[in-house]
């Protein structure tokens, strides 16, 4: 099967640019680029090498996106296979220059011509470099597209030396991200990717998982219907997979496909691919004993040769001949077509020149030339040592078994007991590291099922100890902000049972209607939090909601309607509302007005006052008396969580204390003696 790629088709002059018609630089050099970009299209290398030279030439030594670019122009001129070391300096010239630049662009481009280059090039810590530097940009670019392609050329990397697997993962990756892009894309990006995906079909062939090359192969037809040199190469990739699978009648429809396709194009592409198919044929009938059959589809083969054929399918289809001549033993006949073959195919493929020396050898041995025979023969064995040599930078144990059995059988039937033992002892060692590995893996699974269950018991105590917590905290609550409202009442009533001639009727009256008031402020409050706890019951988390703080506000003044003698004053100008837990919010109120009532004690004209306002986008809540004030120290429990508290000695302050963590308000306090106390909530 042939793996082929697709180039976009531009109308290109490639008239040199008359540079004194421009103004400025720029304008010239992006002339001079463009002039460039013509030869690169048509891979007219000869002209773009002059051209990327000139190009560095008119540009000057600051200007180093231009630099990056004309150099890598010139780069990509040279051969890859074999001027690898001209190219790896001028590209990484261009990356060079492209990082000066900050250009991210031109930095890409260069790495990903060097990993192309450095496939044939022995540079290892160069090519490790490149593909880290490539596997960066995948994993910090946003652009999705750009990583499609990276990771294309990462994959024929990695095919390129052998880890198919690798390639495949790669190859796929990019695909999938390519895949989003075809509605918004272009005629070319359409075609593009369905090459890649008979790419993939063509690897999975080459791996034998001729199902999955199937499979992509189905896919990528409707991909490729307006590309016909794509649906050519289609037609003779589908023949390739069912005679493979020795499926002669999907072979043979497809194959009646292909004559009726070609009636519709002129192209000598596609008539390549037809010639291809045909070979195809002719040596699946040769490998099934049938030469006649064999030689009708070479006959086919070759009725299209002079017309479309290239040097190198022409060369193919005389080895075809020569084969089928060879195989019916008239070796007179068999030979002129090898030899005519021959400087072409070692030329071009060291695989296909393999088989032909070997059919050479074959010739000239039925011949009775053993002198020619024996020539070939040799040139067989120094080319499949190659090729060997070769296939073990791509499967070492592969390699080994090939490399045994043909270039040094001699050498291993010396040593054919140093071998066998060699390979007991081998065999003994992998057998202990295999059963070390399985010990080692039940332990690890052992082990790590026994971290879980540890990670489990721990999730699990944490979630306890918060609902412990949360019960504690709730307690807590309905002790603090219920205790002084009671109080009050208690108070009361002692007054009126005690002493009632200290109370004339006005002062009776008063105090009863404001009894009531408090008590049903009390149980408003009490089905407030009774509410709150239900809401509350498996889980203590705020649950932030847009509110107004002037309904704070007005429940501090209901819930404190009881307070004799005390003015509370609230100040809220701007009518603010906030997006926090309300009831949270308003636990932290009332506990820091129920202090502030306390602190009040025995003070001429007790006041208290609430003020809200914004500032700096965030919004401030404060509370002043003007009480005696206290020590810092008498408000530890606002601060410092290992205090002690009890139901009378700081529990209101623990408790504003852990609520405005809870909702991410941050508490400052202002304090001195005979000077009163100021809190503040930045929320």
């Amino acid at each position: 099967m042939l793996i082929f790629i697709f180039f976009s088709c531009f109308v290109i002059g490639q008239n040199e640019p008359n540079l004194t018609k421009f103004k400025t630089q720029k304008e010239k050099l992006q002339a001079w680029a463009d002039y460039c970009d013509e030869f690169l299209a048509v891979e007219n290398y000869k002209q773009l090498r002059i051209a990327g030279k000139k190009g560095i030439q008119l540009t000057s030594k600051n200007d180093f996106y231009n630099l990056s670019l004309f150099n890598f122009y010139l780069g990509v001129s040279f051969d890859y296979g074999s001027e690898t070391d001209s190219i790896s300096y001028y590209l990484e010239k261009s990356e060079l220059f492209g990082r000066k630049a900050k250009n991210n662009k031109r930095v890409v481009e260069a790495l990903k011509q060097m990993l192309v280059c450095y496939k044939n090039y022995g540079a290892t810590k160069k090519r490790e470099r490149v593909l880290n530097e490539l596997q960066n940009v995948i994993d910090t670019s946003k652009n999705e597209l750009e990583k499609s392609k990276i990771l294309a050329e990462i994959s024929d990397y990695y095919i390129h030396i052998g880890q198919y697997e690798k390639g495949l993962q790669y190859k796929i990756e990019g695909l999938e991200k390519r895949k989003k892009y075809l509605n918004k894309g272009n005629y070319n990006d359409t075609i593009n990717f369905g090459v890649q995906l008979v790419n993939i079909s063509e690897l999975y062939y080459t791996m034998d998982n001729l199902p999955k090359s199937l499979e992509y192969l189905i896919e990528s037809e409707p991909y490729l219907s307006k590309y016909k040199e794509g649906i050519a190469a289609v037609h003779n990739d589908f023949i390739s997979i069912y005679l493979k699978q020795n499926n002669l009648i999907k072979a043979e429809d497809r194959y009646s496909k292909f004559k009726l396709f070609l009636k519709t194009v002129d192209l000598g592409d596609c008539f390549e691919y037809f010639i291809q198919s045909n070979l195809l044929f002719s040596n699946y009938y040769l490998e099934k004993n049938q030469p006649i059959k064999a030689l009708f589809y070479a006959n086919q083969a070759n009725s299209n040769v002079e017309k479309y054929a290239s040097d190198f399918t022409k060369a193919q289809v005389n080895q075809t001949f020569g084969k089928i001549y060879l195989f019916q033993k008239d070796y007179k006949k068999a030979l002129p077509y090898l030899i005519s073959s021959e400087p072409i195919i070692r030329e071009d493929s060291p695989e296909a020149n393999c088989v032909l020396q070997k059919l050479l050898a074959q010739t000239y041995l039925g011949i009775g030339n053993t002198k020619q025979a024996y020539f070939h023969l040799n040139n067989y064995a120094a080319l499949q040592e190659t090729l060997l040599a070769e296939k073990t930078k791509k499967n070492l144990a592969e390699m080994e078994a090939k490399y045994q059995n043909s270039v040094k059988k001699q050498e291993i039937a010396n040593k054919n007991l140093q071998i066998d033992v060699a390979n007991k002892q081998k065999y003994y060692l992998i057998a202990g590291l295999l059963l070390l590995t399985i010990i080692g893996g039940l332990l690890y699974y052992q082990n790590l099922n026994r971290k879980k269950s540890n990670q489990k018991l721990l999730l699990l105590n944490n979630e306890l100890e918060e609902a412990n917590n949360a019960k504690l905290r709730f307690l807590n609550i309905l002790n603090h902000d219920l205790r002084s409202p009671v109080a009050t009442l208690i108070q009361f009533l002692h007054l009126k049972k005690e002493s009632p001639d200290l109370l004339d009727e006005e002062s009776k009256a008063r105090l009863e209607q404001k009894t009531i008031d408090g008590a049903e402020n009390l149980l408003n409050s009490m089905e407030d939090i009774l509410l709150w706890s239900k809401g509350q019951m498996e889980n203590f988390k705020p649950q932030p909601e847009k509110i107004n703080i002037s309904d704070l506000f007005h429940d501090i003044k209901n819930h404190f309607s009881s307070a004799e003698n005390i003015a509370i004053q609230f100040e809220n100008n701007s009518n603010i509302k906030l997006f926090t837990d309300q009831n949270f919010l308003k636990t932290i109120m009332r506990n820091l007005t129920g202090n502030a009532i306390k602190a009040l004690e025995g003070i001429d004209n007790p006041t208290i006052n609430w003020k809200a306002w914004n500032e700096n986008n965030r919004t401030f809540i404060s509370i002043t008396d003007n009480g005696k004030g206290a020590s810092i120290e008498q408000f530890k429990a606002l601060y410092d969580e290992k205090e002690i508290v009890g139901i009378k000695t700081g529990l209101g302050l623990h408790l504003i204390r852990d609520l405005a963590k809870m909702i991410d308000c941050e508490i400052s306090l202002e304090t001195s003696e005979n000077k009163g106390t100021k809190v503040v909530l930045r929320i």
